[in-house]
């Protein structure tokens, strides 16, 4: 299977790009690992393809300010193994490592990865019904297979879950996006890049027309113990059941400072904003930690068929909490 025919275009430069990816149909490709099955799919199909490949968007450095600044064309395999980054941001190497196979990481790239689309079955194939691949048509997923979908954040229209592991480690450490348009850079949370459904869950983020992830920075970690848990159907080139990035920092005996983002279990990454305020100014203990993944479910909705992402996000916050705050 493969999707209709489009025009390709190799940018030259920046400018050159923004120019073609701003018109009607236009799509950005890189690495291409998610846009091509999707083509083949049939469910993406561009009118021009602008291949930004060779544009200089791929560093791997610190600034002088001490953050760390990662090309949009930066190769997911070249940022994993990055001294810097193993060095100073070792979640963001965890969630790399944690993603796709070998192959795929050599190919993909960090804007690539953090605007891949959703895993859904439903999604992914045209014969059945996705609001996201064709507003209007219904999401078969609601009373369908959904084992695999959201239980927070979710819509009538829409229960998809999104599959970056990368976006989840980069929320936990308040990294931003900067973004080239046609008219202007600007710079966007990566907590607040996707979008939840709502009732136009085919606009999966906040970019607009013709934008591009030119690089991603990530301000120091300060002293603070992460980990990246993933829990997955089996052991290689899996994506999420449920997955948790987990950053805490612990001074003169108490938490300063906790961020807790999940995946696998909304459009976007999910942060988890009430197990974090519990955390802070309690001591690391088996007693703060079971509080605070207790809370770290409040408000979920499962369907029919995930309702076990409930205790199994419960039972991850807790694991991965024991893992960077050393409870007593």
């Amino acid at each position: 299977m493969s999707g209709v025919a489009f025009d390709y275009l190799r940018a030259g430069d920046v400018a050159e790009a923004l120019t073609a990816g701003a018109k009607p149909g236009a799509a950005y490709i890189a690495g291409g690992t998610d846009l091509m099955p999707l083509w083949k799919a049939r469910a993406a199909a561009p009118a021009l393809v602008v291949d930004i490949s060779r544009l200089p968007l791929d560093g791997i450095g610190v600034e002088r300010d001490g953050r760390l600044r990662l090309g949009g064309l930066a190769r997911l395999s070249d940022t994993a193994a990055h001294a810097a980054v193993t060095r100073g941001w070792p979640l963001v190497a965890e969630a790399i490592n944690a993603s796709a196979s070998g192959q795929v990481r050599n190919m993909g790239t960090i804007g690539g990865v953090l605007l891949q689309r959703t895993r859904c079955a439903y999604f992914r194939n045209d014969a059945l019904p996705c609001n996201k691949r064709a507003p209007g048509s219904g999401c078969g997923a609601r009373a369908g297979e959904n084992r695999g979908h959201a239980i927070f954040g979710a819509s009538e229209a829409c229960c998809a879950t999104h599959p970056s592991d990368l976006a989840v480690a980069l929320a936990a450490l308040d990294a931003e996006v900067e973004v080239m348009g046609p008219d202007e850079t600007r710079r966007i949370s990566v907590a607040e890049l996707h979008r939840l459904p709502g009732d136009a869950p085919h606009i999966d983020t906040e970019l607009a027309p013709g934008e591009l992830i030119a690089a991603v920075e990530v301000p120091p970690c300060g002293g603070a113990r992460s980990t990246y848990l993933k829990v997955r159907d089996r052991a290689s080139f899996e994506f999420a059941v449920v997955s948790l990035a987990a950053v805490l920092r612990v001074e003169g005996g108490r938490i300063a400072r906790a961020r807790l983002v999940a995946g696998g279990v909304a459009a976007r990454p999910w942060r988890l904003e009430a197990a974090e305020a519990a955390l802070v100014g309690a001591a690391p203990s088996d007693k703060a930690f079971d509080e605070a993944a207790a809370l770290a479910v409040d408000g979920a909705e499962p369907l029919a068929h995930n309702g076990f992402k409930v205790d199994l996000l419960r039972r991850v916050v807790k694991r991965a909490l024991e893992t960077v705050g050393g409870a007593a």
